[in-house]
């Protein structure tokens, strides 16, 4: 296996793990308006992913590295072609991070009630550009033989680009719901299985749609068809879908929430398999697409990196796990009252 390929599968690895566990984030956020009755529960909310949110968008800056740094002409010709959704992208997450920080400066409840708004943005925005970008980048995006969209922001605002950004949204919303139920207790930890239970149909209504409009509006299907073996990537979504709702009926939300990972992990990587060996298809002509053959950079700087992230991805994995078991218990009163508390 070249370089090329072996930095292509860490590029899309990447972006799963990061869609998997900022995805909780942002699910929480998108709920917490039609979730919440007090400020407490606020606050459990808020605090339920306190100590990860920062940690999981490092993720974020990976993947956004790793195209930098490995496919120097894809990151260029992407963040030009999709300058306008990435960069509300990046003022959403902005606004959400300022959010956490700011909420508690000032005891007023219009204060609160200003950056809970804010927060629901910084949540709700996030997915839906991320959803939109992503299933136009695997239905192709309209760039010409320069690497220039053929278009704007509303060119991008198809069917296809639309149901992925409504997929990203719901299946966050689902996936937060299962890690709230995780990281509260009692009537609130019910009431987050039973609307991670009204989530369900919905997002599996999606996922079956999103495929449909897949087989016929792209060509994500075709290195399936040539190498049926790559089907067995797509067990991995369909069963996250299933056991997410059998062990959400168990009453597990634990082993709800690992599955339901399995079944945004799985989906991202169904459509980066889909669309390789390019990273960024041109719905033009195929022959003006990024692929890895041109646009990765040199082989000793593929070389150079792969040693470095052999080194440091196994830390940054090591000290996410620290942290989920160091802060594995649910919130409570306790933590509600530390003075560094959200």
């Amino acid at each position: 296996m070249d370089l090329g390929t072996i930095w292509f599968i860490l590029w899309g690895v990447l972006w799963a793990v990061y869609f998997v566990l900022d995805g909780y984030d942002f699910g929480i956020g998108i709920i917490r308006p039609f979730f919440s009755k007090s400020d407490t529960e606020t606050r459990i909310m808020y605090n339920a992913m306190g100590p990860f949110w920062d940690g999981n968008e490092v993720w974020l800056i990976t993947a956004g590295g790793v195209t930098f740094a490995a496919f120097p002409k894809t990151y260029a010709i992407m963040f030009s072609s999709l300058y306008t959704p990435l960069m509300l992208l990046l003022f959403s997450l902005i606004l959400r991070g300022v959010t956490l920080e700011f909420r508690s400066k000032v005891d007023s409840a219009g204060w609160r009630k200003l950056w809970d708004v804010c927060n629901f943005l910084g949540s709700f925005l996030p997915a839906l550009l991320l959803g939109v970008a992503f299933a136009n980048i695997f239905m192709g995006i309209p760039i010409n033989q320069e690497g220039i969209l053929q278009g704007n922001l509303f060119t991008l605002l198809n069917p296809y680009g639309l149901a992925g950004g409504l997929l990203f949204v719901f299946l966050f919303a689902h996936h937060g719901a299962l890690w709230l139920a995780q990281k509260s207790e009692g009537e609130i930890r019910e009431r987050a299985l039973k609307t991670a239970g009204k989530l369900w149909p919905v997002v599996a209504v999606l996922v079956v749609l999103f495929l449909v409009m897949s087989w016929f509006m792209t060509q994500l299907f075709s290195n399936y068809l040539v190498h049926p073996a790559l089907f067995i990537l797509l067990l991995v979504p369909v069963a996250g879908l299933l056991l997410t709702c059998k062990y959400r009926r168990q009453g597990r939300p634990l082993a709800a929430w690992v599955s339901s990972a399995l079944l945004i992990g799985g989906a991202a990587l169904f459509g980066v398999f889909g669309i390789f060996p390019a990273l960024l298809p041109s719905s033009l002509n195929p022959a003006w697409s990024l692929t890895i053959e041109n646009s990765s950079s040199t082989p000793l700087t593929l070389s150079i990196m792969l040693g470095v992230a052999l080194v440091f991805v196994p830390i940054v994995i090591i000290y996410q796990v620290w942290a989920m078991h160091l802060f594995r218990h649910p919130v409570n009163q306790e933590d509600l009252d530390y003075d560094e508390a959200y």
